[in-house]
C-alpha cells in the first residue's frame, strides 16, 4: 500500500453500453432515444439498457416497457445482441491498447488503465476519446475519470456523464467528493447504506473523516479498512481471486414459459456451461438449478456428483433437478431460469474413480467431449450436440453478459 503524489489510475465507463452499440449499428436509430429489451417483442419486462437520448427522455434501466413508451413514446425498443456487444468490447480495447496498457477489464463496459509518470491526464483522455470516435463511431461514447487509485477513478468516471472526462488529484481530495452522495461509491448499496446511517455516517464528510477502525465495524470484515484508504487515495494491491462456479441465466421468451417448452433452454444453458468448465480447465462436482415464476414461489435445487465436466454427465444431473421441478412446480409460468456449477476441482489434479479406469467411461466421455468441442469450434457454431437443446431462435441462446465476466465468442454459439 503506498499514498500516490499524483494521477496513477484512469477508469474508462461507456455511456449506456447496449443502447450505444445498437445505435452505432444501425443507421434508422442514429440520434434517436433507443432502449434495448431482453427479446423481440418482450411485454412484461423491462429496459436493460439506454442511450443518451432516451436518458434525456427519464428513461433508466429497470424501467417498464409500458412505462418507458409512457416517458418517450418515440422510443425504439430493440432486443438485444450479446455478440455485437462482446466484439464491439474486443475492439475497444484493442484501440486503447494502442494508446496506453490496459491494467484490468473490469466488465463488458468498464476498463482500468495506469498512467506513466509522463502521461497528462487531460491530454491523454482527449486522444482515447478520438481514437474511439474514429475507429468504434461516434454514437459508443465513454466517461473517463482519473484518480491516484482505482476506486476514485472509477467514481470520477461517473461524475461527468455522458462522454465526460474528470480529474481527481491526490493534493485536491476529498475535494468533489464531498459534493457526492454515499450511494455514489461502488460498494455502497441499500444494505450498507443502512449500516452506515446506523453507524451515524450520513455524508461523505461524515465517512470521510470517520477513522479506518469504523468503517470495519461498519463492514464486519476487512473490506471497511480498505475501503477507507482506498477513498482517502491510497493504493491498495489486489488480492488474488479464485473461480469459484461457472453458470448461464435466461429471461425466457413467452413462448417457452411452461415447465415442458422451458426444459431445452436448460439443457442450452448446461451445455454452455459446461463447454466454460472444460475450456478452462476446471470439473465440477455439483449443480444448482434456479426458476423464477410468475404464479409460484421460486424453486432452487442442488445436486451433488462426482467431478465431471462432460455434457453427457452435467445433462444427467440436470435431468435429477429437472425432475423435482417438475414434481413441484408442473404448472408454474416460469420467468427465467438459471443453472450454476460450483465446488469445482482443476481437472489436471483429479483422481480417477477406481470405476472409470475400469470401465474406461471416464476417458470415453472426456475423448467424446473433446471431439464435439473441435468440430463446433473449428465452425465456429454448434453443429454437433447432445439431444434436444433450445435453438436459439429469438437470437439470444443463452450467453450471458454478466457485468463482472465477458463471454468468450464460443459462448453464443
Amino acid at each position: 500500500m503506498h499514498k500516490p503524489a499524483r494521477v496513477e489510475r484512469l477508469y474508462i465507463d461507456f455511456d449506456g453500453y447496449f443502447a450505444a452499440v445498437e445505435e452505432q449499428y444501425a443507421a434508422y436509430l442514429h440520434g434517436k432515444p433507443v432502449g434495448v429489451i431482453p427479446f423481440e417483442n418482450a411485454r412484461n419486462s423491462c429496459v436493460i439498457s439506454a442511450n443518451a437520448v432516451a436518458k434525456r427522455h427519464g428513461i433508466r434501466t429497470g424501467m417498464g416497457i409500458d412505462e418507458a413508451r409512457l416517458h418517450c413514446p418515440s422510443i425504439a425498443l430493440v432486443p438485444q445482441h450479446p455478440e455485437r456487444y462482446v466484439s464491439t468490447q474486443r475492439r475497444i480495447v484493442q484501440e486503447v491498447l494502442s494508446i496506453t496498457p490496459v491494467d484490468a477489464v473490469c466488465s463488458i463496459d468498464e476498463l482500468c488503465c495506469v498512467l506513466s509518470s509522463e502521461d497528462q491526464a487531460e491530454d491523454l483522455g482527449r486522444r482515447i476519446k478520438k481514437r474511439l470516435r474514429e475507429t468504434v463511431g461516434r454514437y459508443v461514447t465513454c466517461s473517463i475519470g482519473f484518480a491516484p487509485n482505482r476506486l476514485l477513478a472509477k467514481v470520477a468516471s461517473d461524475m461527468d456523464k455522458p462522454d465526460g472526462l474528470t480529474v481527481l488529484h491526490p493534493s485536491e481530495l476529498p475535494g468533489r467528493l464531498l459534493d457526492l452522495v454515499l450511494e455514489d461509491f461502488p460498494g455502497i448499496g441499500k444494505r450498507m447504506y443502512r449500516r452506515l446511517l446506523n453507524a451515524g455516517i450520513h455524508t461523505v464528510k461524515d465517512m470521510w473523516d470517520v477513522q479506518p477502525d469504523q468503517l470495519h465495524k461498519v463492514w464486519h470484515n476487512v473490506g471497511g479498512l480498505r475501503f477507507w484508504y482506498a477513498l482517502h487515495g491510497y493504493e491498495l494491491e489486489s488480492g488474488s481471486t479464485k473461480k469459484s462456479s461457472f453458470g448461464h441465466g435466461r429471461v425466457l421468451p413467452p413462448d417457452a414459459r411452461s415447465v415442458r417448452t422451458a426444459r431445452p433452454m436448460a439443457r442450452l444453458l448446461v451445455v454452455k456451461a459446461a463447454r466454460r468448465l472444460r475450456r478452462e480447465g476446471f470439473l465440477a462436482t455439483r449443480l444448482t438449478l434456479f426458476a423464477e415464476s410468475f404464479n409460484a414461489p421460486d424453486f432452487s435445487s442442488v445436486e451433488a456428483f462426482n467431478e465431471a465436466n462432460d455434457d453427457s454427465s452435467c445433462l444427467a444431473v440436470l435431468d435429477t433437478l429437472w425432475s423435482r421441478l417438475e414434481a413441484i412446480r408442473s404448472k408454474a409460468v416460469l420467468i427465467r431460469i438459471m443453472v450454476s456449477f460450483d465446488r469445482l476441482v482443476l481437472a489436471d489434479n483429479v483422481q480417477l474413480k477406481l470405476f472409470d479406469v475400469s470401465d474406461g467411461r471416464f476417458e470415453m466421455r472426456k475423448a467424446l467431449s473433446s471431439a464435439v468441442d473441435a468440430i463446433n469450434t473449428r465452425y465456429g457454431r454448434t453443429l454437433v450436440g447432445y439431444g434436444h437443446c433450445a435453438d436459439g431462435a429469438d437470437g439470444y441462446a443463452g450467453a450471458k453478459i454478466a457485468y463482472g465476466r465477458i463471454p468468450e465468442m464460443e459462448d453464443f454459439w
